[in-house]
């Protein structure tokens, strides 16, 4: 992720006492193959695909380590949860999935988060489909980097006959990283973006058919997210 205009400028760290937690922004890969899976960066990281366990980069000079105090290679993660989601709100990041993450190795701090070395993905949360309903799978969308395409986090109704990726198959081919629905997105206070909200009693029956059809879409593919966690708890539990 690139680097907000609001940090203020940072101190050069050469390494933490242990991993930091961070969050940031990236797009869900898929490789040509459909057996690998990984993160594409929203900036200069772009033409470059990394895995759960990834060592930072420069695309620029292969003669200096990352983080250079005197380049913008490495990984940028934000302190904050809230910071990271409030950057997926840009258009041009909304196909974007949350990631938390753990920084180590050599690292730069600025006010807002860290300039790093090394990164482990510890969770992926998936945020609302392009439609505002929450994303409950990911599905092709169409562009993407050499040997690699990219995933746009979708849900039930939006991703239509379009074969997915369910959120447990990617967490498996990205290395056994856990994958939800972020709890900002799943969450009661979202009703008041239902299909059916504000609708009066004077309208006629034919204008609530295909409300009501995407409201039922709604609540299946919310059943299908309950019983998906409830699956995950009970292989916990066991």
């Amino acid at each position: 992720m690139s680097r907000p205009s609001s940090w203020s400028i940072g101190r050069h760290r050469p390494r933490p006492d242990g991993p930091l937690a961070g969050y940031k922004i990236a797009y869900p890969m898929i490789s040509a193959d459909a057996r690998r899976a990984g993160f594409n960066g929203v900036a200069l990281g772009r033409t470059q695909v990394y895995g759960a366990v990834a060592d930072a980069v420069c695309i620029q000079s292969p003669r200096h380590r990352p983080p250079s105090a005197w380049c913008d290679c490495g990984f940028y993660c934000f302190h904050s949860l809230d910071d990271a989601r409030d950057l997926a709100c840009d258009p041009q990041y909304q196909h974007c999935v949350l990631l938390e993450i753990a920084a180590s190795g050599r690292y730069v701090r600025y006010e807002l988060g860290l300039r790093y070395a090394r990164q482990t993905v510890r969770s992926v949360r998936l945020g609302r489909c392009g439609c505002g309903r929450a994303a409950t799978a990911l599905a092709d969308g169409g562009p993407g980097v050499v040997g690699w395409r990219r995933l746009h986090p979708v849900c039930g109704l939006c991703a239509g006959p379009r074969p997915v990726l369910t959120p447990e198959a990617f967490g498996v081919l990205v290395g056994q990283v856990p994958v939800r629905t972020d709890e900002a997105v799943d969450d009661p206070a979202a009703a008041v973006f239902s299909p059916l909200a504000g609708i009066g009693t004077d309208v006629d029956d034919a204008s609530l058919v295909p409300l009501l059809s995407a409201e039922v879409a709604l609540l299946q593919a919310r059943l299908d997210q309950l019983q998906s966690r409830l699956e995950q708890l009970t292989h916990r539990s066991e």
